[in-house]
C-alpha cells in the first residue's frame, strides 16, 4: 500500500517480475459456493495488487473462495507487483485489465495524459497519518514547524506536512525533511527524525506499538488536507471500453467478498495467511489488528461498495492543483466511472 508519485509520459514495456497467481479454493469452506452463471466460456481478468497481499485485499481472496467470481462468469488472476510504481503504469499500457492504486496517484498520471480511470473506491479515506513519538513531546501538528521529518521523498507527503502545519497555525517555513525511503519503523524507532510521514495507521503504527513505541498520530484530513480515497480499483479507458460488462461484474463479485469479509473476519484472515507470499510473511496479530481498522474505512454505508463521487475527485484535484503537485487541468469526469449499482 505504497505510492510514489514519479511519472514519465511515455510508457515503456514492463518487465513482470512474478508470474500469475490464480486464486484458489480453500478445502474446508463452510459457505456454499454461489452457482455458475451461464454465458459460455468465462471472462478472465487480470488484477495487479498494489503491494504485497494483505488485510487489505482480503475480499479478492473471500470472493474466490466463496465462488463469487465463478457466479459472475469470470476466471479472475491475482498478480504482485515488483515496484509499487508498477500497477497503474501496466493498467495504462493494457499489460493488465485492473490495478489497485491511489487516488491522488490516478490524478497525476491522468494530468500527465496517462489514459488512467478509476472504477470504484476500496478504501474510503486516508491511511497514511504523520508519527511523532510520545516521548518526544510533539503531541499537536503545530510543534512540528522546525522539526525534521522524514518521508519517502514523494512531494504529495511534503505537501501534507506543509498544509498540516500551517493548518494548525505552525509556520512552515522551517520544516526540514530527510529522505528515509520505506524505512519508518526504524527511522522513528531509532531516533533520527522528529516525525515521520508515509507510516500507515493499519500497518506501520501497529508494528510501532507492538514493538513497545507509543506514537502520535495525526490524521492530515482532520488539518487541512482532503479526506481521500487511499485506495481506487483502476483501469484503462481502452480496457474499460472493451470489458466494462466484465468489470461491473468483477465489482458485484468482491462487493459480496467484503460482505463475507466483514461477517466472517476469522475466516478471511485464514484466506489471507494460505496465500501470503514467503518473501513477505504476514503477522497474525498485526493483520487481524489491521482488518478491524480497515472494515470501517472501506463501508460506503447506505451507497454499494466500491462507490464513488466526482466531489471527492474534484475536492483532491483542486487541492494537488494548489499545492503545484499537478501542472495542467483535470476533471472529475476524466478520472472515475461510478461503475456500482
Amino acid at each position: 500500500m505504497k505510492q510514489i508519485h514519479k511519472w514519465t509520459k511515455t510508457l515503456i514495456a514492463l518487465a513482470l517480475a512474478t508470474g500469475l497467481a490464480a486464486c484458489g479454493n480453500q478445502s474446508g469452506s463452510t459457505t456454499q459456493p454461489a452457482p455458475e452463471t451461464k454465458g459460455g466460456e468465462p471472462t478472465e481478468l487480470t488484477i495487479a495488487l498494489d503491494w504485497y497481499p494483505n488485510a487489505v485485499h482480503s475480499f479478492l481472496y473471500a470472493a474466490e473462495d466463496q465462488g463469487f467470481f465463478k457466479a459472475e462468469n469470470l476466471k479472475v488472476n491475482l498478480q504482485m507487483p515488483s515496484d509499487s510504481n508498477d500497477p497503474l503504469k501496466m493498467a495504462a499500457a493494457g499489460k493488465v485489465d485492473l490495478a489497485i492504486s491511489y487516488q491522488p496517484q490516478v490524478v497525476q498520471a491522468r494530468s500527465e495524459g496517462i489514459p488512467v480511470v478509476s472504477v470504484g473506491a476500496l478504501v474510503r479515506h486516508p491511511l497514511n497519518v504523520i508519527m511523532t513519538r510520545q516521548e518526544s513531546g510533539i503531541d499537536t501538528p503545530q510543534k512540528l514547524a522546525g522539526k525534521n521529518i522524514g518521508y519517502p521523498s514523494i512531494p504529495l507527503d511534503e505537501s501534507i506536512v506543509r498544509t498540516v502545519v500551517k493548518h494548525a497555525g505552525g509556520d512552515d517555513s522551517a520544516l526540514a525533511f530527510t529522505d528515509i525511503g520505506f524505512d519508518i519503523v526504524p527511522a522513528l524507532t531509532g531516533k533520527k527524525v522528529d516525525a515521520v510521514v508515509g507510516g500507515y495507521i493499519n500497518h506501520e503504527q501497529l508494528i510501532l506499538e507492538k514493538n513497545g513505541v507509543a506514537v502520535h498520530a495525526f490524521k492530515p484530513f482532520e488539518f487541512g488536507v482532503p479526506d481521500y480515497y487511499e485506495l481506487v480499483l483502476t483501469s484503462s479507458d481502452d480496457t474499460l471500453g472493451k470489458k466494462q460488462a466484465a468489470i461491473e461484474a468483477f465489482m458485484r463479485a468482491i462487493a459480496k467478498g467484503q460482505e463475507y469479509v466483514k461477517n466472517n473476519k476469522e475466516k478471511a484472515l485464514d484466506l489471507l495467511l494460505a496465500k501470503q507470499s514467503g518473501e513477505f510473511p504476514l503477522e497474525k496479530d498485526i493483520e487481524t489488528k489491521s482488518l478491524d481498522i480497515l472494515i470501517p474505512l472501506m463501508d460506503a454505508a447506505d451507497k454499494p461498495f466500491g462507490y464513488q463521487t466526482a466531489e471527492s475527485w474534484q475536492t483532491l484535484i483542486d487541492w494537488m492543483k494548489k499545492e503545484k503537485l499537478i501542472s495542467s487541468d483535470v476533471k472529475a469526469e476524466q478520472v472515475m466511472r461510478d461503475l456500482v449499482k
